[in-house]
């Protein structure tokens, strides 16, 4: 079990450079915890059937897919329906700060020259 007090996983694994857009995501395909909280992790591949570099109001969801459009940068609380997120849409994430989230290779290769997956101590 994983606790964290008062501060957000970092999965970057350089800071910069970076780019992110503000996402809306809904909680198709989220289980509620024990807690019951349905929390989307940070470095989650998100996506959808519209582009949210096109459409500044398109919903995504989990992604794990060839319809991945980024990742999550922060862990996104959808247990009321939907909630706000920051997509990450280029950069560098450390698959070693994200154990709980597992990348697909198809997610990979739809995020591919966008996100780069390194595996950093």
């Amino acid at each position: 079990m994983k606790t964290t007090y008062g501060a957000t996983n970092q999965i970057l694994a350089f800071v910069q450079p970076t780019a992110s857009l503000s996402v809306e995501l809904n909680d198709t395909g989220v289980t509620a915890d024990d807690h019951g909280q349905k929390i989307i992790p940070a470095g989650t591949p998100v996506g959808g059937s519209t582009q949210a570099t096109d459409d500044e109001n398109s919903v995504l969801s989990v992604a794990n897919d060839a319809t991945a459009q980024g990742v999550l940068l922060h862990d996104v609380n959808v247990t009321s329906g939907s909630g706000n997120g920051s997509l990450l849409i280029f950069g560098f994430v450390n698959l070693n700060r994200i154990p709980d989230v597992t990348v697909s290779d198809a997610a990979k290769t739809a995020l591919a020259s966008k996100v780069t997956f390194l595996k950093r101590n």
